[in-house]
């Protein structure tokens, strides 16, 4: 007999014939011989319209009443499913948040949990009852049980993490599309259902806005070890299943906050080449990563900066036995990069660095933190190591640094993140998570985010610290980054060396980051500030991604023959992402999909 703990949303649960299939569906699942644990969320639109009647009463509501006020919208669903489930003749007990035992920060709408008290909700699950728990929701730890709310996307990672704590069998969750799609239905009809997907391609999607699953519902799956699949309420087709690695034995106290970093990486046998100056227009990144591609030159980190003037710097790294080949292909490419309008001024310039180490902390529990990359750069900066390049991902943020730097950096973040040493010598490798499953396309999904705007800095002095003083300040103000991007050029000016650095945030947290930072210009050294919100981030993700040279060259083709220009480019081990103009986001989302071969013959229509 298995213990199942199944997720309905809003739709699933929209009205009363809704409700009344669901309760046939979980009566079917018990009548199967299954202990079932049910979460569900607020009907249809119900929230959106709790919140529109508090933005009536209030320009700025309180957000404590306001966790009062949306945490009924879950409370009538339970009680009106659990009615149905009685109906059918299964015995079925409704619970609130405060009552299953869910214990959160006390931190109205935006709330961790910290652990779940499963003594009654087992009682209950041992005498036969379906237990129907009220998701997005919980009761902060101090002596008041103030009702606090998890935020968007809150009852998956309700559901998660009771799954996680009655140590279930697997945990469902039931939407309106069949499973996981390589992208949005809503923008490419023929996106294709996967029948798997590992859990930290997963987060970089969910992370990226798929909307299927919330990230951090994937991040305590990934770390406790939760299989997951997610299916459609209106059929009893299988499915996708989201495979987790082998779990780590964490403690279920602090279940959201628990230590965020597992690994501190890093590989000495790394090579920078940088080519500076390069024309920016369409069509320039697909043709030098298309000429490494041809020359089969597997390359590790890409980035490109923020362009100035008409010009932008890429580079890449590259592993040290096939740096000469890397050079020659950037070194013969380069004169064909010339802007013609001026040769001899814009003329691309190759740069090379040998020594240099890539140095990352790796883990799920940086989801939404961003005071864990803060807290990188900050003791980088304390062990004296600067940083030359940066690359982010959900999963891991990455350094560049110099190669005799690199034993300093390791053991200081493995101080500072409480990571055990290995053995002298030894390379930390990847969750094995992050393993391809066998036999797919190395690219399993195409997001594309419009929420994001991109902040740069001109002229940001090039010393150790700084980064750690700019994010830190950002963490502090609770601003979470995305994309971090410097620049390779550097410039002496009043005989300091100087880079500009961009980096991307939600678009409603621009303006405010920008004044923030505008102000504290003059004291910590740095130019102007500048925000840019009419851009898209385009991504693509894939485990079999990594030792596969041509798929960025692709992605850059696919965007080049749409004539997009791209404006800054990121990387990790399984992620590309671009940004790009906002109004080329959608076009440039179905090249991608369409260059990849994802497309399936069935189309996929999104109920309302």
């Amino acid at each position: 007999m298995a213990l199942i703990v199944q997720k309905f949303g809003g739709t699933s649960v929209g009205s009363v014939e809704r409700i009344q299939a669901v309760a046939q569906r979980v009566y079917k699942t018990v009548k199967a011989g299954n202990s079932i644990v049910v979460v569900v969320s607020a009907m249809g639109k119900t929230t959106d319209g709790l919140v529109k009647l508090a933005n009536e009463i209030s320009r700025n509501p309180n957000r404590r009443e306001m966790d009062m006020l949306l945490s009924t919208g879950e409370q009538v669903t339970i009680a009106l499913l659990t009615m149905a489930l009685q109906e059918l003749g299964q015995p079925a007990i409704s619970m609130t948040g405060a009552q299953v035992g869910i214990v959160t920060e006390a931190e109205h709408s935006r709330a961790r949990i910290l652990h779940i008290e499963t003594t009654r909700l087992t009682r209950h699950i041992n005498e036969g009852k379906v237990v129907v728990v009220a998701g997005f929701q919980g009761t902060s730890s101090t002596k008041e049980m103030e009702i606090t709310t998890l935020g968007r996307g809150g009852s998956d990672t309700s559901a998660v993490a009771i799954a996680a704590a009655l140590r279930a069998s697997f945990c469902e969750i039931y939407t309106d599309v069949p499973g996981i799609l390589t992208t949005d239905p809503r923008l490419v009809a023929e996106a294709q259902l996967m029948d798997a997907i590992s859990c930290n391609e997963m987060l970089e999607l969910a992370s990226l806005g798929a909307k299927v699953l919330h990230p951090r519902a994937v991040e305590i799956a990934r770390n406790y070890g939760v299989p997951l699949v997610v299916r459609s309420s209106w059929t009893d087709a299988p499915g996708t299943w989201v495979t987790s690695a082998k779990p780590q034995g964490r403690s279920l106290i602090n279940l959201e906050i628990a230590r965020p970093v597992d690994n501190v990486e890093f590989d000495t046998d790394q090579a920078k080449v940088a080519l500076l100056r390069v024309p920016d227009k369409p069509g320039v990144a697909a043709r030098l990563f298309g000429e490494i591609s041809r020359q089969k030159v597997d390359v590790d980190l890409i980035i490109q900066s923020i362009n100035e003037g008409n010009s932008n710097d890429i580079a890449f790294t590259v592993r040290t036995p096939i740096l000469k080949r890397a050079e020659a292909v950037a070194a013969a490419i380069a004169p064909a990069l010339r802007n013609q309008s001026n040769p001899k001024l814009d003329e691309a310039e190759v740069m090379v660095e040998h020594n240099i180490a890539k140095v990352s902390i790796a883990g799920a529990g940086m989801i939404g933190r961003p005071g864990v990359a803060a807290k990188m750069f900050a003791t980088l900066a304390a062990a004296g190591v600067n940083i030359q390049m940066i690359s982010t991902s959900e999963v891991k943020v990455s350094c560049v640094v110099d190669a005799a730097e690199c034993d300093r950096a390791v053991a200081a973040l493995r101080t500072a993140f409480e990571i055990e040493a290995k053995s002298k010598g030894e390379l930390l490798t990847p969750n094995s998570c992050t393993d391809a499953i066998n036999g797919v396309s190395p690219v399993r999904g195409v997001a594309l985010d419009l929420n994001q705007a991109r902040l740069a800095i001109r002229q940001l002095p090039d010393r150790p610290g700084m980064a750690a003083k700019l994010f830190g300040l950002l963490a502090q103000h609770n601003i979470s980054v995305d994309m971090i991007i410097q620049s390779q050029r550097c410039r002496l000016i009043d005989g300091v060396p100087r880079r500009d650095i961009a980096f991307t945030v939600s678009q409603l947290d621009g303006e405010s980051a920008k004044e923030m930072l505008t102000q504290v210009a003059a004291e910590f050294g740095w130019g102007e500030v500048v925000l840019d919100s009419a851009i898209a981030k385009v991504s693509i993700v894939g485990a079999g991604m990594v030792g596969q040279p041509g798929v960025a060259a692709k992605m850059f083709e696919a965007l080049a023959q749409q004539q997009i220009n791209i404006q800054m480019i990121a990387t990790s081990e399984i992620k590309i992402s671009c940004v790009v103009a906002q109004e080329q986001g959608v076009k440039a989302l179905q090249a991608i999909h369409t260059a990849f071969g994802l497309a399936g013959s069935e189309k996929f229509v999104v109920p309302a």
